[in-house]
């Protein structure tokens, strides 16, 4: 009989370790289970935190965009004012040499504003195709080889980056036979 105690005690102490183990893991389960949700309710957060930066950020950059063309436009608004002078000088049978001089002004006026906005205009003495394009090649025995004869429109860089390359005439040396 007791040996049947001792069996009962044994199958009821392993019970009792088997149900705290079992209350343990439940604990430990419900522990991370809260976590998950703590995490997931973080993601949820950050999410809705980077659309909103995106958003906003977009808008930013749209708001900077529109502030840089309006800031250009108002440039080139004060140049339309000073064009329509010289065309009304010029109909109203203003001498040639005024109308030179209202060219030459225009002409200074758009040049320092261009270099205001980091525009700067390419000197083409010799051909470089990073910066040039060639439409016409001329054959040449007087001239260097690749050296720029004519340049029909000129090239600018913005910043050190090319924003329109040069359109040139170029020398091309006859090889001698």
């Amino acid at each position: 009989m007791e040996d049947k105690e001792q069996n009962c005690n044994c199958e009821e102490t392993a019970r009792e370790e088997k149900i705290s183990e079992l209350e343990i893991l439940k604990q430990s389960f419900d522990e991370k289970k809260k976590q998950a949700e703590e995490y997931y309710d973080q993601l949820l957060r950050l999410k809705a935190d980077f659309e909103n930066y995106r958003r906003r950020s977009e808008k930013e950059k749209k708001d900077y965009l529109d502030w840089g063309k309006e800031k250009i436009l108002l440039k080139q608004i004060s140049m339309d004012d000073v064009l329509e002078q010289a065309l009304k000088s010029a109909k109203t049978g203003g001498k040639v040499e005024d109308i030179i001089i209202g060219l030459d002004m225009i002409t200074k006026e758009f040049s320092k504003m261009l270099k205001e906005e980091g525009v700067e205009e390419i000197t083409c003495e010799k051909f470089d195709p990073n910066v040039c394009e060639a439409l016409d090649t001329v054959a040449s025995d007087d001239d260097e080889d690749g050296k720029v004869l004519e340049v029909y429109q000129k090239g600018y860089k913005m910043n050190g980056k090319l924003i329109r390359a040069a359109k040139v005439k170029v020398a091309k040396r006859q090889s001698e036979k």
